[in-house]
């Protein structure tokens, strides 16, 4: 049976439903925020699994038909998840894999489909609370329920899930997930903004979510709670467990004091198949609780180092930063470099700036039409990074979500697109690993933009903190290895420049964290932070002043609208022509803005006279030298510009009376031309004359009857028709004509070539564009997610 409720939160109707779709699933609901609905859906095994991990599964997918619309490509289907499905998937797994029962194996599968988006209201948040509802009301354990919002500011006041065009104003987004008292998840970017900043974002969330939660509570006591499945967690012998702790405890303790990262693994290996063949001689069924036991006692070994000593496994005190060792500008040819070192872990990474062609093209059910991306940071995690050998695949997950943190964190610095017309891509392949490797991309990426000579506002930097906590006991570490990730409670990455921060992340693996403890871990990230900065700042403090001689030079040019026809030429023939001849890159858009990006300055400039002279705006007054292009009797045709004929009358040729036009002027021939006119309909008059002295004694008005041709309308009906050229001349260069002639008589006459130029002048006004251009559709800024 169906149930709901509903209420308005953040000014928008709210509404959780159950007992309608996916009836059959173990639990399932549907949140609709505005028009944006989804569907969660949770299933389990009736197993517990051998794998000696929880295997959580999360699918997030968004279906297009939810915006109306039909996936492109030639299959017409959904497909593999982009990047945006995964990051929204990370955000669900990462916000309810700690609430799961400590020692619970059973596979849970959670699929969560967008099924109506409004364009408006981003679904990711809404699908947290749908699928906290969905575990709440199932059979599987869950210390729920929790939830999940986005938080924004605009001018200086928060909001709660901001429309996704409130947020392209925001300083901030944050998406937190929480119980009613302690936070989960966290996950954003911001505008340098200070860690007091973020702690009043996160109050803010929190009371946000008590609000949703208190819904989720009054749909559960609606609908009826589902009874818990049954489930035993498997336990070693009491005798086995006592003797591990005796055996094992100051030889796993000795083996974890090692500063090398393999030599501590080498001995901790070592000193577990020792102890392992030690226990088995006599527990000979116990081999998988001896190897879960000795995790344990390595897991608590660590731990109590920390807190009863304070001194860390590799030597350090909890707030000291690992040795930093930076080379920048060492890759020759690539266009801004660097090589970040901090201990162990090491990333090599790479900026290189593109044209506005090369940016990503993006289409999604949030957006009515496409939407591009100028800047994109790709972190690649290889298995020789940590001495391993693993298949490889295709990009992890974890890879688009390291990488998608360092890019939010490196974004807000940024110049603006206008400012620095490039696309920018930064690749992180990390070389070593031992624990903060995306913070090591973040710093990397900050060195190789300044070595590329990117106008950046400020360097960027980023710390891990790992955190121990047993009972009200807690040490909070910075730049944390791979080893105290791994058997701590918390992965806290923060990045930022001295002024603050530009990026958060936070995952935990108890049931959640009190602010004082984030205050104290901002608070020391800091202190981290502006340690790594001045190293950075000791390396190269600021953006080189020149670009590498093997990145691309960008301009711009603005031409006027109407002319962009005539730059793209029929089918693009004119546009390609000048990137043939000149070897550079050239996009225009609808605004008549050109970018010309080209290897080396004489490309560039080349291109950009090229572009100025087929799209040059003909001035009264202005001297040109111009190709003769046809001869009749009454003047001559001449091309001023690329495109743009006007008449040379052949009382303007020179002084006196000239009885044949080709007595002064032949086609092909080139002329130094005066425009003397431009007529209210466009058309221009050239005059050589106006060039040339006045002989002495030639009386005002001499000349072919002292009055161009036109002027003989008054003899009666022949009035002659002259052709008539517009700036804007006709495609494919032809010069547009109007019949001409004197007083009413205009439009009357004789002759077949008369009536052929009369109607090519009602075209040549203003230039048709062509369909279908070769330049690209608009200037997407960058994305700040």
């Amino acid at each position: 049976m169906m149930q709901s409720v509903e209420r308005t939160f953040a000014g928008r109707r709210l509404r959780i439903e159950t007992g309608r779709m996916a009836k059959q699933a173990a639990g399932a609901a549907v949140v609709q925020f505005g028009d944006t609905m989804v569907l969660a859906t949770v299933t389990v095994s009736d197993q517990q699994s051998p794998l000696p991990f929880f295997p959580l599964t999360v699918e997030y997918k968004e279906k297009t038909y939810a915006a109306g619309k039909i996936p492109g490509g030639f299959i017409k289907r959904e497909g593999r998840p982009q990047d945006a499905e995964i990051l929204s998937a990370r955000i669900i797994d990462r916000s309810i894999r700690p609430l799961f029962p400590e020692g619970f194996k059973n596979e849970v599968q959670v699929f969560v489909y967008v099924i109506s988006a409004d364009q408006v209201n981003d679904a990711d948040v809404l699908a947290l609370v749908a699928t906290s509802y969905a575990l709440n009301a199932s059979k599987i354990p869950f210390a729920g329920p929790i939830a999940g919002v986005r938080v924004g500011r605009l001018d200086g006041k928060w909001v709660l899930n901001p429309t996704f065009q409130a947020l392209g104003l925001s300083d901030l987004e944050l998406v937190v997930s929480a119980s009613n008292d302690s936070i989960v998840m966290v996950e954003g970017g911001a505008l340098e903004v200070s860690e007091t900043d973020v702690l009043d974002a996160l109050t803010v969330a929190q009371k946000g979510i008590r609000e949703l939660i208190a819904a989720q509570e009054e749909l559960l006591d609606k609908a009826g709670r589902t009874p818990k499945m049954e489930w035993v967690k498997a336990e070693a012998p009491e005798g086995l467990v006592a003797k591990v702790k005796e055996l094992a405890q100051g030889r796993i303790a000795e083996a974890l004091n090692q500063k090398d990262k393999h030599t501590r693994i080498d001995a901790i290996e070592r000193a577990k198949k020792e102890l392992a063949e030690q226990l088995l001689a006599d527990f000979p069924d116990g081999a998988k609780d001896v190897h879960t036991l000795l995790g344990d006692v390595e897991y608590h070994s660590l731990r109590s180092q920390v807190l009863d000593s304070g001194h860390r496994v590799d030597g350090r005190t909890p707030k000291e930063v690992r040795p930093i060792s930076i080379d920048t500008g060492l890759l020759p040819r690539a266009h801004g470099s660097a090589l970040f070192t901090r201990g162990q872990t090491q990333a090599l990474v790479v900026a290189t700036l593109g044209t506005a062609e090369d940016v990503q093209r993006l289409d999604t059910i949030d957006d009515p039409g496409e939407t591009t991306k100028s800047f994109m940071l790709h972190y690649n995690f290889p298995p020789f990074s940590t001495g391993e050998v693993r298949p490889v695949r295709t990009t992890s997950r974890r890879e688009i979500g390291h990488g998608n943190l360092a890019e939010r964190a490196l974004q807000g610095v940024l110049p603006a697109f206008e400012e620095f017309p490039y696309t920018i891509r930064i690749v992180s392949d990390v070389l070593e690993s031992n624990g903060s490797s995306s913070m090591a991309s973040v710093c990397g990426g900050s060195l190789a933009l300044f070595d590329a000579g990117v106008p950046t506002r400020a360097p960027v930097a980023g710390v891990a903190m790992g955190l121990i906590k047993e009972g009200d006991r807690y040490a909070i570490l910075t730049d944390i290895l791979g080893t105290e990730d791994h058997l701590g409670d918390m992965d806290f990455k923060v990045a930022g420049t001295e002024n603050g921060i530009t990026s958060i992340q936070m995952d935990i693996k108890i049931e959640g964290l009190d602010l004082q403890i984030m205050r104290e871990a901002l608070d020391q990230a800091r202190e981290g932070r502006m340690h790594i900065l001045g190293e950075m700042n000791t390396a190269l403090g600021a953006p080189r002043p020149e670009l590498s001689p093997y990145a691309p030079r960008i301009v711009t040019v603005q031409i006027n609208p109407e002319k962009i026809g005539d730059l793209i030429g029929p089918k693009g023939k004119t546009i390609r022509g000048i990137q043939d001849e000149t070897g550079a890159e050239i996009s225009v858009d609808d605004s008549g803005t050109v970018t010309i990006a080209a290897v080396g300055g004489e490309a560039m400039e080349r291109a950009r006279q090229m572009v100025q002279a087929i799209t040059q705006e003909p001035i009264v007054g202005e001297v040109y030298e111009g190709l003769v292009k046809s001869t009749t009797a009454f003047g001559a045709f001449v091309e001023i510009l690329p495109g743009t004929e006007a008449l040379l009358h052949i009382s303007e040729m020179r002084h006196g009376r000239t009885e044949k036009t080709e007595d002064v002027v032949k086609k092909g021939d080139r002329v130094k031309v005066k425009l003397i006119d431009r007529d209210e309909r466009g058309r221009l008059r050239l005059s050589m004359k106006a060039l040339q002295p006045k002989p002495e004694g030639t009386a005002e008005g001499a000349g072919n009857g002292s009055e161009p041709r036109r002027d003989r309308g008054d003899r009666g009906d022949r009035g002659s028709r002259e052709p008539v050229v517009g700036a804007g001349a006709g495609e494919g260069g032809e010069p547009s004509f109007s019949a001409q002639g004197g007083g009413e008589g205009e439009g009357e006459g004789e002759g077949e070539e008369s009536s052929s130029s009369g109607e090519r002048g009602e075209r040549g006004d203003r230039p048709r564009r062509p369909r279908g251009r070769g330049g690209r559709g608009g200037r997407g800024g960058r994305d700040r997610e």
